[in-house]
């Protein structure tokens, strides 16, 4: 159950906030700008490469490695193909994971390591992989960690991860999805393909990102009241919902990918994401079934106190702008409303594809954060 007045009482959302999830969101902007100094520091922009690799190969544990390697290779597009590896192993842990370059991988293809801990060994392993295959190597990662040490033997590229001081002795460690862990892994690879020439993100660029970050925070902090507050609305309007996340354009889709990995993690949320338009006929049979929302009307004699209400879906639609050409929002909402789900609606303001893009994912961490507080996940 959603207590909704806790998201109109600051204090007590920093009570509940035992992640710091909130301060994460909040600080997304200063962890970018700190993160590109840090990128700056290990000579990012000193780098003289002799082309653009023939293949980008992306490996690290958890939600964020995922989501840095969607964005990777959404923001790069045909330029260059970007592949994360999956890790095998039999639990979830630093020590038990190990990952394995593919048979193909040589001197004309750069890994990146991207982790939040640094001390999973199967990690370590692969930089010596790479570093025998002759890979180039760059690390993100917590300075002093192993993977410093590994990625320095292999004579890669290593950039500390951009860390908060509280982050230190968080017990337990910071959740691969929280806001804070995705801006620090992601922005010195920004960096990194904008010197490589694979995207334009020049730091004037990362400097506007860093200001809708703050832009944002200002919009959707726990200081603002819900009805002004669309990460706050969202959050209240996903209540005793199912999300269904549909995306259109090219920089929603890993957006929504990312909002559906948050919700999961942090507010322990399940949800489904597909794209417009291949969503509406991916999940009109969904919005037809029990899930729908006239499907079981409320039952009057329900116990409203011990009886949870009945899990009914809600279409959540990301869009960038401008959109350009055609759209499928139209016939989004008209399959939505005429089987009575609700929707909500989501438009960055205007700006460039990387502001865009971070826009649509800072308001929806902000929302699976306060989704994840007022329902005590």
């Amino acid at each position: 159950m959603l207590d909704e007045s806790l998201l109109d009482t600051p204090e007590a959302l920093a009570e509940a906030d035992h992640r710091a999830l909130l301060r994460g969101a909040a600080e997304a902007g200063a962890r970018v700008r700190t993160a590109a100094r840090h990128a700056t520091e290990a000579g990012v922009h000193e780098l003289k490469p002799d082309g653009r690799p023939r293949a980008i190969l992306l490996a690290g544990p958890g939600a964020a490695a995922t989501c840095v390697a969607d964005l990777l290779g959404t923001l790069a597009g045909a330029a260059c193909p970007v592949t994360r590896l999956a890790p095998a192993g039999v639990a979830p842990a630093a020590g038990a994971l190990r990952w394995e370059l593919p048979g193909w991988a040589g001197s004309v293809d750069l890994l990146i390591v991207t982790t939040p801990d640094g001390s999973e060994p199967g990690l370590s392993l692969l930089v010596e992989q790479a570093y025998r295959r002759g890979c180039t190597v760059v690390a993100v990662a917590p300075a002093g960690s192993p993977l410093a040490d590994a990625a320095g033997a292999a004579h890669g590229l290593f950039v500390p991860m951009a860390t908060a001081p509280y982050e230190q002795d968080e017990q337990p460690p910071v959740a691969a999805s929280a806001p804070g862990v995705l801006w620090a892994l992601l922005t010195p690879l920004l960096a990194l393909l904008d010197r490589i020439a694979l995207i334009t993100a020049p730091p004037e660029e990362l400097e506007r990102v860093a200001d809708r970050l703050d832009h944002i925070a200002e919009r959707c902090g726990p200081a603002v009241a819900t009805y002004s507050n669309p990460a706050k609305t969202l959050a209240a309007e996903l209540a005793d919902s199912l999300p269904v996340i549909w995306t259109e354009g090219t920089s929603a889709g890993p957006a929504g990918r990312r909002f559906a990995a948050a919700l999961a993690e942090l507010a322990g949320r399940p949800s489904l994401v597909a794209e417009l338009p291949e969503a509406l006929a991916a999940h009109n049979a969904l919005l037809a079934g029990p899930l729908a929302a006239g499907a079981d009307p409320d039952d009057f004699f329900r116990d409203r106190v011990e009886e949870a209400p009945a899990l009914h879906a809600r279409v959540v639609l990301l869009r960038d702008r401008p959109i350009g050409g055609l759209t499928a929002a139209p016939a989004a909402r008209e399959l939505a409303l005429s089987h009575d789900t609700p929707i909500s609606e989501l438009e960055p303001e205007a700006g460039d594809e990387l502001v865009t893009l971070a826009d649509l994912i800072a308001m929806t961490d902000f929302a699976a954060v306060y989704l994840a507080l007022a329902s005590g996940a």
